[in-house]
């Protein structure tokens, strides 16, 4: 949904040597529509990225097709709002889990088969570079990817994959709502709206071109 969603839609209108497509997410229903929509060939893995089973089904995937990769786009996260003592620990595992843990699981994976003058796209945040009370964990969890994309692309420049951390500014996509922090009167919700389309284009742009960091800046 959301941002994953249009990086799909963009990918498809603009990368016609991309050839071949690997859709995953909880929702089936969602993926099979944006595969109708696209007109694409696409591979549909509806799985749930909190679970170490999903990185076994996309693992045995990529074995049995061995698909040569030419952008990953690591975009699963959501973060919740309140007070850190007030959200379910359940609730804090879930962001650590997909935030932190799919994204460095699903990249390890994809990792074999990128492509040299490929990219990996790792979906940050602005929260990344401040931590932010009420969103404590979630921040973390985006410092974290910040700090991972950053040492990985330098691990993978002999390679010549780069990776680019991607860390805009709040966008109108459903995470504000599932976050609880659309109506909130937050800092969060002060800073500056950014386009999820001119997010997707800018980024792919420029992780293509061996860029580093976006910030969302046109």
């Amino acid at each position: 949904s959301g941002l994953g969603q249009e990086y799909a839609r963009y990918i498809a209108r603009t990368h016609p040597e991309i050839d071949r497509f690997y859709f995953i997410a909880r929702r089936e229903e969602r993926l099979e529509a944006l595969k109708r929509e696209l007109h694409r060939d696409a591979v549909i893995l509806p799985l749930d990225l909190t679970q170490d089973e999903s990185y076994a089904a996309i693992s045995a995937q990529f074995r049995k097709d061995k698909p040569e990769i030419r952008l990953l786009i690591c975009n699963a996260g959501y973060g919740k709002y309140g007070a850190f003592a007030s959200i379910p620990l359940e609730e804090q595992y879930g962001m650590v889990d997909l935030n932190c843990r799919a994204l460095t699981a699903v990249t390890q994976i994809a990792l074999p088969y990128m492509q040299k003058g490929g990219a990996i796209v790792e979906v940050c945040s602005i929260a990344a570079f401040v931590p932010t009370p009420n969103m404590s964990v979630y921040s973390s969890t985006k410092a974290y990817v910040f700090s991972l994309s950053k040492a990985l692309r330098c691990e993978l420049k002999s390679r010549g994959v780069n990776v680019l951390a991607v860390c805009p500014c709040p966008m109108d996509t459903e995470f504000l709502s599932i976050a609880g922090i659309a109506e909130k009167k937050t800092s969060f919700n002060h800073l500056p709206r950014i386009q999820p389309e001119l997010v997707v284009r800018k980024s792919v742009e420029r992780a293509l071109k061996g860029k580093a960091v976006y910030t969302g800046k046109v």
